[in-house]
């Protein structure tokens, strides 16, 4: 892990110092978002469940996400993202969501190229959705990318 380390405890300590709840949404990380906060000893006071859904099908009936927008924007989208967020904080009932969907490789195509993830990030009144291109880097590249990128907008969340 690049700065994974780092990362992970200062969210454990803003999280825990503010009482706050974090739940994670996750298709092409498959997981890699909700391990490592949970890697951490510590992590329950902050983490209780984590939505790996990485089929259209488990985006909608884990975390609500419409139909309509999946077949209007596709599961690589920011709508997509943004939904996938609120649903899991929602479901998870936690104070903030992180949501990951994206092409980690290989393939893609020309308007969803390989390393394309998008993100969402819902917490108080706020939501947020981005895209970002990482480039094709490979599969576990990009994944892990996409895995700092998440923990990092989490942490840009904390007070």
């Amino acid at each position: 892990m690049t700065d994974t380390p780092d990362i992970r405890a200062e969210i454990l300590a803003r999280a825990t110092r503010a009482g706050l709840t974090i739940t994670t949404a996750e298709s092409c990380t498959g997981g890699m978002v909700a391990a490592a906060l949970t890697d951490l000893p510590g992590s329950s006071t902050i983490f209780e469940r984590g939505f790996v859904t990485y089929s259209n099908a488990a985006k909608t009936d884990l975390l609500g996400v419409s139909t309509d927008t999946l077949a209007a924007h596709g599961a690589v989208s920011e709508a997509v993202a943004g939904e996938m967020a609120a649903g899991a904080r929602h479901q998870a009932r936690a104070d903030i969501a992180v949501a990951v969907t994206g092409i980690a490789g290989p393939g893609g195509s020309e308007f969803k190229p390989e390393g394309r993830v998008c993100f969402g990030l819902n917490y108080g009144s706020e939501a947020l959705v981005e895209k970002m291109d990482f480039g094709a880097l490979g599969r576990d590249a990009v994944r892990r990318a996409a895995r700092d990128h998440a923990l990092n907008l989490i942490l840009s969340a904390l007070p």
